[in-house]
Order: C-alpha cells, then structure tokens, then sequence
C-alpha cells in the first residue's frame, strides 16, 4: 500500500487529492495536513512513502517543510503549484524536492507521479527541469565547482552536461555510445559523489557550479 501525505491549507484541496488518491486499491492517505509545521509533525509518528505539498501555506510555509523532511530523511516530496513558472518552487526543489506539478495537473497524471516518486524516478520532465533551472539559477559559485565537480571523471561530467540539457536517459547513451544500463551507473555516481538524493539535485548543481550556463543550446 503506498502511502500519502497531503498537505495544503484549503479544506477543498485536500479532500480532492485524497478522493483521486484512494480511489486506487493501493494508494491511502494517512495523514493531512494545513500547514507545513501540521505535516512535519505528523511525520514524526506516521510513515508515509511520498508527501504532496503546497507550496503557499500560512504558518510554516512549504518551503521550510520541505526542507525539514528532507533533512530529517523522511519520504520524496512533490511541491504543487497553480504556477506554471514560479520561483517559490525553484527553492523547493533548492531545497530537497523531488519534484513539482501544477494543480491543474490530471487524475491520471497525479497518480502516475506519486507511484513515480515512490520508486525513486523523476517527478517532472527534463525540459520542464532545464526552464526552471535556467530561470532561477544564481550566478555560478567557482569555489563550489571545483569542489564538486572536481569528484567526477570526464565521462561522469559529460553524462551530467545531457542530463542538465534535457536528455532522458535513453538519449544519454545515443549520444555518447553507450548503454542505457551504463548511463544509470554512472547517474548513479554522480548522485553519490555530489551528494544530492535524485536527478533533479544533479540538474541543479550543474547549473549552480556552472558546468553548465543558462540559455547554452541543448545540443552542445
């Protein structure tokens, strides 16, 4: 049984999204909650396997709760938004996230991302990834460059240039000859050398240490 966590601050949210959660025969939601402070301490007593989070909350506000659970280990959290483009959710993903969707998202799609999230893949797709890094991103950092990249062999730094252009994994090998098995392996190193929890992470060190800059064309 997967379960959810929802958190937003309006009544009507919240019991849409459990209604659409647990009309599946495998989903429940456990926990609800109207402002992030309410979830993480939620989380403190009941498990659940992926949280679904507001990002405008009175109170403690989604921002702070999500880095409160991913600092605290706890389960992948999907940011929602009414945004399409929205700053507030470039620092939930800053800040440990594993993903976003907008509000308007469908049933289906909602669905398809919670059971995405829980089996540790990406949450939003590479283009959205790349607009909202390129939008956000701060001025590269060269001192955290050469601290974190200094960790990875060029075949690494080449597999997370794709990776923060765009590329699905299956891309990835194309391009450079190589097997989509080999392209996990090394996206999984990169992962563990950089410390960050999912891809989502990776893009955004790449765009931060400045291995790669906002508006360079996808195909360099």
């Amino acid at each position: 049984m997967i379960r959810v966590a929802v958190a937003d601050d309006h009544d009507l949210v919240r019991n849409g999204l459990r209604l659409i959660l647990e009309a599946q025969p495998d989903m429940e939601v456990p926990v609800e909650a109207g402002s992030g402070g309410e979830l993480v301490s939620a989380l403190q007593t009941t498990r659940v396997d992926v949280v679904l989070m507001d990002v405008r909350m009175s109170g403690m506000d989604g921002l702070e709760a999500t880095r409160r659970v991913v600092a605290a280990g706890g389960p992948p959290v999907i940011v929602l938004t009414t945004f399409d483009v929205d700053e507030y959710v470039y620092e939930a993903l800053r800040a440990g996230a594993s993903g976003y969707l907008l509000k308007s998202t469908a049933p289906r799609e909602l669905i398809a991302a919670v059971r995405t999230a829980v089996d540790g893949g990406d949450v939003l797709g590479p283009t959205i990834i790349q607009r909202l890094v390129q939008s956000y991103v701060r001025r590269p950092d060269p001192g955290l460059r050469s601290e974190a990249l200094a960790q990875l062999s060029g075949r690494e730094l080449d597999v997370l240039r794709k990776l923060a252009h765009g590329r699905s994994n299956a891309e990835i090998g194309r391009e450079l000859f190589i097997s989509e098995a080999t392209v996990k392996t090394h996206l999984t190193r990169v992962l563990t050398k950089l410390g960050v929890r999912d891809r989502v992470q990776a893009v955004i060190r790449a765009y931060e240490t400045g291995l790669v800059e906002p508006g360079t064309p996808m195909d360099d």
